[in-house]
């Protein structure tokens, strides 16, 4: 709120107040003659009274004085119909209820920062789809509570249909009370339109209003987000329905190579910053497709960190360096990678404050299973699933890739092209030397670059901070799907 002070002290005889207020009334008309008496009243003033008279009130003990005040709201008209009595002191203050900006002002102000919008957006505007808010409004339904997808912190996104061909589609509509909207709103779209990839969901246009807000348009994946596949309910509450392993290798290749073409498929190395199963998205025919990239950003390279100072994400998927110094990089993404991989193996959730104690952290219960490798299966494999032989070798290979992907020393992970190399079985010249360094025996994985004292300690403070944040409905606490 912009305060603005005009003082005037009411003290001492009766003909000095009254002249005080008929010359503070004359300014306030000469000044606000042409606005509107909606205006005036706008205009608030608070009045602080003493009880004392006035030489009293010159001679007391300014604390005493202080601590008789007794304060009120008046509009002008009202103060100025008022009538102060003699032995009443007052110190008027004047303050502006409108924010001292008009209703055109307003408007212009808005207009301003749409045209900024625009002109940022313009170089990749073209290439998409631009809807108008009607079509919004008609392809929601009005935002009907039965389209609602999913909400986030600051976002929530529908489902609706465009177009002649009544083209299914995912609506994200931002927050328009948050400062930084406009902000996320254009980092998402020169991002998103940036994208186009089999496994990344392709941003079909957006939709700008200078009074109802800003709405990114995504193509609707109709197959539902792996979260709720893998941590779902059922109707009648009786727990999800297994997803096979074969669905599971394939999401983890899939969405591998999503973060390949991130990190180096495209002009600049792009951070997604918050992989998770509830941002990877399964069509009908269990393609996954990784979504939401409103904390996506741009880094200058591959490998190469930079310092952001706000730490946003998910808990339980925050890498080390992340969460403790705010330094992110393309290994991020790949620590993140990680946890999805742990559970699409074991079937659990990242953090679960119901778990024994010790087991309430995914990554810090797994860590001593990791490094036993493919002789692990047994004790990290979910229960759901029945150890097929056939697939022995792709879950020896997944818990290789999430035990160095999971790895705390940032400069010690691996790049997300040897994640995939490992989970394909694949030998490369540049993943063999650090094979022969990192990894001992038949599948036995050890994590010689780190102390494991360390480790745990690092984590279980990672833990006691995702603990202050985590609901008792921890099946409510996900983010949205597109």
């Amino acid at each position: 709120m912009i305060w603005e002070f005009g003082f005037s002290c009411l003290g001492g005889s009766t003909s000095s107040r009254s002249t005080s207020r008929r010359n503070l009334s004359h300014e306030q008309n000469d000044e606000n003659d042409h606005k509107t008496t909606t205006l005036e009243h706008n205009k608030a003033w608070l009045l602080a009274e003493s009880g004392g008279c006035g030489p009293e009130l010159n001679n007391a003990d300014p604390q005493s004085v202080h601590s008789s005040f007794r304060f009120s709201f008046y509009s002008q008209v009202e103060l100025e119909s008022l009538n102060l009595s003699s032995s009443t002191a007052a110190t008027v203050l004047m303050v502006n209820l409108d924010n001292g900006v008009t209703e055109s002002r307003a408007k212009e102000l808005k207009l301003r920062r749409v045209e900024s919008l625009e002109k940022t957006i313009s170089p990749v505007a073209h290439s998409l789809i631009r809807f108008t808010f009607a079509e919004i409004v008609s392809a929601t339904r009005n935002f009907s509570k039965g389209r609602v997808l999913g909400r986030g912190a600051l976002s929530c996104v529908f489902r609706g249909r465009v177009g002649f061909l009544r083209t299914a589609v995912a609506i994200k509509q931002l927050d328009k009370e948050d400062k930084e909207s406009a902000k996320a709103f254009c980092r998402e779209l020169m991002i998103a339109s940036s994208l186009h990839s089999p496994n990344v969901v392709p941003l079909v246009g957006f939709c700008i209003d200078s009074e109802e807000g800003l709405f990114l348009v995504y193509k609707y994946v109709s197959g539902g987000s792996l979260e709720r596949h893998l941590h779902g309910r059922k109707k009648g509450g009786k727990g999800s329905s297994t997803l096979p392993w074969s669905v599971r290798y394939k999401v983890a290749i899939g969405i591998a190579e999503a973060i390949a073409y991130l990190h180096n498929g495209t002009e600049r190395c792009v951070v997604h910053r918050d992989i998770k199963p509830s941002n990877i998205l399964l069509s009908s025919k269990k393609t996954p497709k990784l979504c939401d990239f409103g904390l996506a950003t741009w880094t200058s390279a591959p490998s190469v960190p930079f310092l952001c100072k706000t730490v946003k994400g998910t808990f339980g998927y925050l890498a080390p360096e992340y969460f403790q110094h705010g330094k992110v990089s393309d290994k991020t993404d790949v620590y993140a990678f990680g946890v999805v991989l742990l559970e699409l193996i074991t079937g659990r959730k990242p953090i679960e404050t119901k778990r024994s104690p010790g087991e309430e952290n995914l990554v810090l219960w797994a860590k001593p299973y990791l490094q036993k490798g493919k002789g692990a299966i047994e004790e990290l494999l979910d229960p759901q699933l029945k150890c097929n032989l056939r697939y022995s070798n792709q879950i020896g290979r997944m818990i290789e890739a999430a035990a160095v992907c999971v790895t705390t020393e940032e400069s010690r992970r691996p790049g997300i092209r040897e994640i995939i190399a490992i989970l394909k079985g694949e030998e490369e010249p540049v993943f063999s030397k650090r094979r022969k360094s990192s990894f001992l025996g038949n599948g036995c994985v050890i994590d010689c670059y780190s102390q494991l004292q360390q480790s745990n300690s690092e984590m279980k403070s990672h833990l006691a901070l995702a603990m202050l944040g985590v609901s008792e409905f921890e099946d409510d606490d996900y983010l949205y799907v597109c």
